[in-house]
C-alpha cells in the first residue's frame, strides 16, 4: 500500500572531527627532529539536497537517523587525518525546514538547492601545528571537535500553480484526471484522496501544474477531517479553485455557503511561508469557482441560477463544467492559464540575496562569566567551550596551554573583577575545575618533560599525603609518646 508522508522530524549528527597526533620526528642521525605530528580530518555535514525524482518524505519516516562519517586522526610524519564525508541527503522539492522551536531555516525549491543542516566538527591541531617560540616540542595536540546534532522537522509544501479545494466528493480529482495525465483514486464515498495529487495541464504552448487536495469540512483548520494535515500544499499555489458540487443531496448545503464555510477555513489557517514576499497570504492569491457536475439536470438548474450571485457576491470568475460529459473544461484551462501568468508576472522579481559579513568588534571578549550562586563560577563563550572541548585533560601541558589561552582572553582577570577565590569551581562547558589564580599564564615555559606543565605541580595548597602526616603527628604530640 502506496503512503504519502509529508511531515516529519529528522535527527541530523554530523561527524566528529579527528583528533590531532602528538608525534616526534625519529631519524638516525637527527636526535632532535622537532614535532610531526598532523592535524586531524573535519567531520563530515549533512547537507540536505533537493531531488526531483523524490516525491515523498517516506523514507526519513522510516529512518529518521542521518548520520555523517567522522574526520580520521593525524598521524606522524606531519599526516594529516582523513576528513570525514559529506553526507548528501535526498528531499523532494518543495521541503520546509523547521527547528526545534517551529521557526522556518530553509526553503527548499529548485533541483539541486542545497541546505547545511549539521556542520561537521573541526579536526584537532597536532603537535606541529602547536610548535612556538615558548613550545618548541609540545607533547599534547588538541582533540577534534564534536560534530552538530540538532533535531529538524521537515515539512513537504506542493509546487503547484493552481490548488483545488472543495468539499469531499466535490468532484477535485475527477477534475484532475481529465485536464492532465495524473490518474488519481476516484470513488463515490467522501474523503477517497488520501494525499495531494499533483497533474501537468497543457494550455496551448504553455503548461502549469494543479494540485488536488483531500476535500475539506467546517473545521478543518482545528484538526477536523484530513484537511488541516493538507492545507500546507495550498501556500505556494498560485490560484485557489473553489469546486463546487452542484449535484449535493444535501439540503443544508448550497453553492454559496460551501465556498464561503471553506474560506473561513483558508482563513484560520496560519502558513509557515507567510513571511515570503514571492507568495504572500493565502488570502491574497486570486480564486476561481467550478460549478462542477452540471451533467446531472438539477444540477445544471442550480448552476445557471447561483453563477450571477456567485461572481457578483465575491467577484471572482465563474465557471461551469462536468467531467463527465467533458463540457466547459477548454473555456476553464485557458482561463487558468491567464490567471497564472498574470499573478507571477505581478510578483517582484527574486533578488539573489548577497552574503552579509558581521565582523567581530576588536572590544569583543566574546565571553561572559556569572557567579552560580553556590560560591562557583560559570564561564560561558563559544571561544572558552570550544578550546575545552578541545583539551586532553591527562596532559598536563594540553591543560597548561588551555590555561595560557583562557588568560590571553581575558577570562582569569573578569574571575578576579568578580571576586573569585582560590580552589573555587569555574565551569567552562562540560568540564569543571579548581581555579589556581597563582598559575602563572602566558609567559614563557621553563623547560620539562613532554606532557608535564611545572607551573601545575606550584601550588601552595596542602595536599592529601601532607595534611594526613600532620594529623598523625597531631595525635603522636597528644599521647606524649
Amino acid at each position: 500500500m502506496t503512503r504519502f508522508i509529508d511531515r516529519v522530524v529528522v535527527h541530523a549528527r554530523a561527524g566528529n572531527g579527528g583528533n590531532g597526533c602528538a608525534s616526534v620526528h625519529r631519524e638516525k642521525f637527527k636526535p632532535l627532529g622537532g614535532p610531526d605530528g598532523g592535524n586531524g580530518g573535519r567531520g563530515g555535514s549533512v547537507v540536505f539536497v533537493v531531488d526531483p525524482q523524490i516525491h515523498t518524505l517516506l523514507d526519513f519516516h522510516f529512518h529518521p537517523h542521518v548520520v555523517a562519517s567522522s574526520g580520521k586522526q593525524g598521524a606522524g610524519n606531519n599526516r594529516d587525518g582523513a576528513a570525514g564525508a559529506d553526507l548528501e541527503v535526498k528531499v523532494p522539492d518543495g521541503t520546509v525546514v523547521l527547528d526545534d522551536h517551529g521557526r522556518m531555516l530553509a526553503d527548499l525549491v529548485g533541483a539541486g538547492t542545497r541546505f547545511d543542516a549539521a556542520a561537521g566538527g573541526r579536526g584537532g591541531l597536532g603537535n606541529a601545528a602547536l610548535a612556538s617560540r615558548a613550545r618548541k616540542a609540545p607533547g599534547f595536540a588538541l582533540l577534534g571537535e564534536e560534530g552538530e546534532v540538532r533535531d529538524l522537522t521537515l515539512e513537504l509544501k506542493t509546487v503547484a500553480d493552481v490548488g483545488l479545494v472543495g468539499f469531499p466528493s466535490a468532484g477535485k480529482s475527477s477534475l484532475v484526471s481529465v485536464i492532465s495525465a495524473a490518474k488519481p483514486k476516484i470513488a463515490d464515498y467522501p474523503f477517497t484522496t488520501l494525499a495531494p495529487n499533483l497533474g501537468v495541464v497543457s494550455a496551448g504552448d504553455h503548461t502549469f501544474t494543479v494540485a488536488d487536495v483531500p476535500g475539506l469540512i467546517p473545521g478543518a483548520s482545528e484538526g477536523r477531517g484530513l484537511g488541516l494535515e493538507f492545507l500546507r500544499h495550498l501556500e505556494r499555489c498560485a490560484v485557489l479553485v473553489h469546486v463546487v458540487d452542484c449535484a449535493t443531496l444535501e439540503a443544508h448545503r448550497d453553492p454559496v455557503s460551501d465556498i464561503e464555510a471553506l474560506e473561513a477555513e483558508l482563513a484560520a489557517y496560519t502558513p509557515t511561508l507567510r513571511g515570503d514576499a514571492t507568495l504572500g497570504d493565502l488570502a491574497e492569491r486570486p480564486r476561481a469557482v467550478v460549478l462542477n457536475k452540471i451533467d446531472v439536470p438539477d444540477a445544471r438548474e442550480l448552476a445557471d441560477f447561483v453563477r450571477d450571485d456567485v461572481a457578483r457576491r465575491f467577484g471572482w470568475p465563474v465557471f461551469e463544467a462536468s467531467t463527465v460529459a467533458r463540457e466547459g473544461l477548454r473555456p476553464l484551462i485557458f482561463a487558468l492559464w491567464e490567471m497564472v501568468s498574470a499573478y507571477r508576472a505581478a510578483q517582484p522579481e527574486v533578488v539573489p540575496r548577497r552574503p552579509v559579513i558581521r565582523p567581530v568588534a576588536v572590544d569583543d571578549s566574546g565571553f561572559t562569566v556569572k557567579a552560580d550562586g553556590m560560591g562557583g563560577f560559570v564561564v560561558r563563550g563559544t571561544r572558552p567551550q570550544r578550546w575545552v572541548s578541545q583539551t586532553n585533560f591527562d596532559n598536563d601541558e594540553a591543560v597548561g596551554y588551555l590555561g595560557d589561552r583562557l588568560a590571553r582572553l581575558g577570562v582569569e582577570e573578569e574571575l578576579l573583577k568578580l571576586g573569585a577565590r582560590p580552589g573555587c569551581a569555574v565551569t567552562i562547558g562540560q568540564m569543571t575545575f579548581d581555579w589556581e589564580p597563582q598559575t602563572p599564564a602566558g609567559v614563557d615555559l621553563p623547560m620539562s618533560g613532554r606532557g608535564t606543565d611545572v607551573r601545575l605541580e606550584q601550588t601552595d595548597r596542602v595536599g592529601a599525603d601532607e595534611r594526613k602526616a600532620a594529623r598523625k603527628a597531631r595525635r603522636a604530640e597528644g599521647s606524649g609518646e
